[in-house]
């Protein structure tokens, strides 16, 4: 008789960039390879997300896509990114989606990036009906940096708070060292939601390179500006800087830059330097590269601390305060150095990539392993009873423990 497959759902609300969307497709490639063995169950899932480009990043073997209607943002919040629709219309449009497709696809797993609730709280009748209806686990995942404690307690309070993640999530994984940063500590996680919490380590190491193919045909430096909506700036300074000799200097503008900002960053590029939109295997050419600069969001940091190449980051200052608290918590504990857009020159980038030549940076004592640990994770989670009281906080402990032995882990993802 054939074993029934774990049904997975991973879900990314999707405003502004790629970085939830990224997160959670590196998270299935590993509960796709790693759950199999751990449960002696096949998987399959669906990765909900709000942004066009995601079905342009290839999904494991037995996932698919859903693709909700998108959401921007404005200075006064979220807004529809394409419809001729009120933003109340808009939220309930996706709500009824998000509810067809979890009591369709009753998944086992449920795992919310970032926005416990989604977009003005349009995941939270899904959920309920979903773990009225079924077995399912429900587990808010979030990045080890939120924002800033006032603004992370607004965004809490926003959709009931810690009362509502209790009421709906089995368990929190945030995907961080807390030795580097701890968002309990800092408030900006409820210090009443504790105990549901599980630090993974970042989402880094065993990011194998798929390719092994550069796109460059000789030693190079290397920019990248993630997703590219707000990387412009970076981008166009990066282009101007003055590489060392024998040196070429590899800009990745993203797929999000729009068109006539990739043309500006041509017309105004340096002898030697590259621009392109996006790469297939952004890993390899970090990895390869004699230095890199880029802005602080989570995806490419982790990509970074993966390597042992030497980075500066250069945080984004808009909107969030995420990227300036990762690149300077980061930096203090010596693994990547930092510098803010509003003083950076091209001479002093120039002058960065210079002096930073041939050297490396040695990142293993951070715990970097949080794609073999949250396999293990959703493994314990969807083979054992919910654990309360004191079971939980000898489990807590536990399970911080586990990533910092296995800090000099070898064992690979395959994503």
């Amino acid at each position: 008789m054939a074993v029934e497959p774990l049904r997975i759902v991973l879900y990314s609300h999707d405003s502004v960039g790629l970085g939830h969307v990224r997160r959670n497709l590196v998270l299935a490639h590993a509960l796709a390879n790693q759950l199999p063995g751990l449960t002696g169950r096949p998987v399959t899932g669906i990765l909900i997300t709000g942004t066009s480009h995601a079905p342009g990043f290839p999904a494991p073997e037995g996932w698919d896509w859903v693709l909700l209607p998108g959401v921007g943002k404005s200075p006064q919040g979220y807004l529809p990114r394409n419809l001729s629709l009120p933003m109340d219309e808009l939220v309930s449009l996706r709500s009824r989606l998000l509810q067809g497709v979890l009591a369709g696809f009753r998944p086992d797993l449920v795992i919310v990036d970032r926005h416990a609730t989604g977009v003005h709280r349009e995941l939270e009748s899904a959920l309920r009906h979903a773990r009225a209806d079924t077995a399912v686990r429900v587990v808010l995942g979030l990045r080890e940096v939120l924002d800033a404690p006032d603004a992370a307690f607004t965004e809490w309070a926003r959709f009931g708070g810690a009362r509502v993640v209790r009421n709906l999530f089995d368990a929190i994984w945030v995907y961080g060292d807390p030795a580097i940063h701890d968002p309990v500590a800092s408030g900006e996680i409820p210090f009443s939601l504790r105990k549901l919490i599980r630090y993974t380590g970042y989402l880094a190491a065993g990011r194998p390179s798929i390719s092994g193919t550069s796109c460059m045909d000789g030693p190079y430096v290397m920019t990248t500006v993630g997703g590219g909506s707000d990387g412009h700036a970076l981008a166009r300074l990066a282009v101007a800087a003055q590489v060392p000799a024998g040196l070429g200097h590899l800009v990745v503008a993203g797929p999000q830059m729009p068109a006539e900002q990739i043309q500006d960053l041509e017309r105004n590029a340096r002898p030697g330097v590259r621009v392109v939109p996006a790469l297939d295997d952004i890993v390899f050419h970090l990895r390869h590269a004699a230095a890199v600069v880029a802005m602080g969001g989570y995806n490419t940091v982790c990509e970074i601390m993966s390597t042992n190449v030497p980075a500066l980051i250069v945080p984004r200052t808009e909107s969030r305060a995420e990227q300036r608290i990762r690149a300077t918590c980061l930096a203090d504990a010596g693994y990547l150095e930092q510098h803010e857009i509003g003083t950076l020159t091209p001479e002093i980038l120039a002058d960065w990539l210079a002096t930073r030549l041939g050297s490396t940076v040695d990142r293993r004592r951070a715990v970097l392993d949080g794609l073999i640990r949250v396999p293990q994770l959703a493994a314990a989670l969807l083979q054992s009873a919910v654990v309360t009281g004191v079971a939980a906080d000898e489990e807590e402990a536990s399970i911080v423990d586990v990533p910092a032995a296995a800090k000099g882990s070898a064992a690979r993802v395959a994503v």
